[in-house]
């Protein structure tokens, strides 16, 4: 079964003449240990697409399915436990809560969820050793740059066994050493079994990837199946 299934999916904006269709008529299914980038230009709909994957919008008309629970169908505590439990998300403005440490912002979907501190501490330094950065668990977002702020948005998604990982330019304030860690870490989600969405516009990040999808005017214009292999990931 599907990890995720987007089912001609639409999303328009507005009415009459400011009426903006962002989706028209999306679908796409993510297998588990399957990685899809979503790429095309600026208002294309692929933020769109992502906000429907992960809860966080509502079609206009179609169906948006995780793990085969229909998100259309859910009270609003339902849809955020789907989101706890099923979907890591990678906003592209991180989305840390301020007043909470590196460890603190990881570990709050899972206390959330009813795992113990302890163990949710646990598993939170351990996602930020797993992102390189194990010594800032204690800083607060506030006192790190954009990069350090990235990775611990990312850890956050990693944590735990969430079996849906959505990702917004999830490399965007990175350099690209650390940019291809990132990378290397959400395809080794993937193959562990989890289904993975990323949005990027950088080639290279795409190219880890089981299938590229191409949007443009919020439809599919192309789709193509591609992994670059091991040697060339690592050049």
């Amino acid at each position: 079964m599907s990890v995720l299934v987007l089912d001609s999916v639409v999303r328009t904006h507005g009415a009459g003449e400011g009426k903006v269709n962002a989706l028209q008529g999306i679908s796409l299914s993510v297998a588990p240990g399957e990685l899809v980038a979503v790429m095309g230009p600026s208002g294309s709909g692929k933020s769109t697409l992502l906000h429907l994957a992960g809860g966080l919008d509502q079609p206009t008309s179609g169906r948006v399915l995780v793990e085969g629970t229909d998100l259309g169908g859910l009270s609003g505590k339902e849809l955020a436990r789907v989101r706890r439990r099923s979907v890591g998300y990678v906003f592209q403005d991180f989305n840390l809560v301020p007043a909470l440490t590196a460890a603190e912002n990881v570990s709050l979907p899972l206390e959330l969820d009813g795992t113990s501190a302890r163990k949710a501490r646990k598993q939170a330094l351990e996602s930020l050793a797993d992102v390189g950065i194990p010594e800032l668990a204690d800083r607060f977002p506030d006192d790190m740059s954009g990069g350090p702020q990235q990775r611990v948005a990312i850890a956050r998604a990693l944590v735990g066994e969430r079996r849906l990982v959505l990702a917004d330019e999830p490399t965007g304030a990175l350099d690209s050493t650390t940019g291809e860690a990132v990378m290397a870490l959400l395809r080794a989600r993937c193959d562990a079994g989890a289904a993975g969405v990323l949005v990027t516009h950088d080639a290279r990040h795409a190219a880890w990837a089981d299938r590229v999808v191409f949007l443009r005017d919020g439809l599919v214009t192309d789709e193509s199946v591609y992994r670059a292999p091991e040697e060339a990931l690592r050049t």
